[in-house]
C-alpha cells in the first residue's frame, strides 16, 4: 500500500476527484491511503490565516513556512517519508516514467501551493522534488495533485482489474496507445479493421504495435 499525505489550504477542492472512479476503488481496496491535511489547522493565527505579504513588496500573498513545517513534522512522526513533492509549474514535467517511479514508493507528501506560491525556504530546505503538469499556471496545486495521484494510483498492482491494460497505456514504451474499437462492427459505413475480428492474437498484437508506432509518428514524433 502507498500512503499519500496532501497538504492544502483548500481541502474541499480535492473531495471530488479523489472520491470517484479508480482512485476511490483503490482506497476501498486499501491499496492506497490518502490523507488530506488542512493547512489552517496548523496555523498559530487566531483567524487560521496561513498566508502573508511578500517581503520586498509586490503583488500576491505567500503561504507561510510555519504551518507547512508543523504539518510535515506531524506526518513524519508516524512514518518515514520517501518523497516530499511540491506541485509547481516550475517543476519537472510529469510523465509516465515519473509516475512509474512514484508508484513504487510507500510514503509521499504532496504540498499544494496557493495564492502567489510558498515561502522559498520550504523549497530550499523541506521538499525533495517539484512536479509540474504543464507549462501553465493554475490557481492552486490541488488539481495538479489530483492528476498526479490518479496517474500513480492506476499503476499500483490490484487497482485496475485488468492489470495488463496498464502495460499498453500511452507513453509506457515511448509510444502512444494503439487505436481501439468496440461494437458495433460497422457504423455509418465505418468498419472495424478486419484483423481485430480475426481471433489471431499474434497478428492482432503485431497490428497494435505497428499502429502505435504510426500514431506516434503522426501525432508525437518527438517521442521517437
Amino acid at each position: 500500500m502507498i500512503n499519500i499525505d496532501i497538504i492544502t489550504c483548500l481541502p474541499e477542492i480535492l473531495n471530488g476527484p479523489l472520491s470517484q472512479s479508480i482512485v476511490k476503488r483503490a482506497q476501498e481496496k486499501k491499496l492506497i491511503n490518502i490523507e488530506i491535511h488542512n493547512l489552517r489547522d496548523f496555523s498559530n493565527d487566531k483567524h487560521k490565516k496561513v498566508d502573508d505579504y511578500s517581503f520586498g513588496g509586490g503583488g500576491g500573498m505567500i503561504l507561510k513556512i510555519e504551518p507547512i513545517y508543523k504539518c510535515i513534522k506531524k506526518i513524519k512522526g508516524s512514518r518515514t517519508i520517501d518523497e516530499i513533492i511540491y506541485m509547481s509549474p516550475d517543476g519537472k514535467k510529469l510523465d509516465q516514467k515519473g509516475a512509474n517511479k512514484l508508484s513504487m514508493l510507500k510514503n509521499i507528501i504532496i504540498i499544494c501551493g496557493h495564492y502567489n506560491g510558498i515561502d522559498e525556504r520550504v523549497r530550499e530546505n523541506i521538499i525533495t522534488s517539484e512536479i509540474s503538469i504543464g507549462d501553465y499556471v493554475l490557481t492552486g496545486g490541488e488539481l495538479p495533485a489530483a492528476v498526479l495521484i490518479d496517474s500513480v494510483s492506476r499503476l499500483i498492482p490490484g487497482v485496475i482489474s485488468n492489470e495488463s491494460a496498464a502495460l499498453f497505456d500511452s507513453f509506457q514504451d515511448n509510444l502512444l496507445g494503439h487505436p481501439n474499437y468496440t461494437r458495433p462492427e460497422s457504423f455509418n459505413g465505418w468498419k472495424v479493421p478486419e484483423i481485430l475480428l480475426s481471433g489471431n492474437q499474434k497478428k492482432i498484437d503485431e497490428w497494435r504495435i505497428e499502429n502505435s508506432y504510426k500514431k506516434t509518428k503522426k501525432l508525437r514524433p518527438d517521442l521517437l
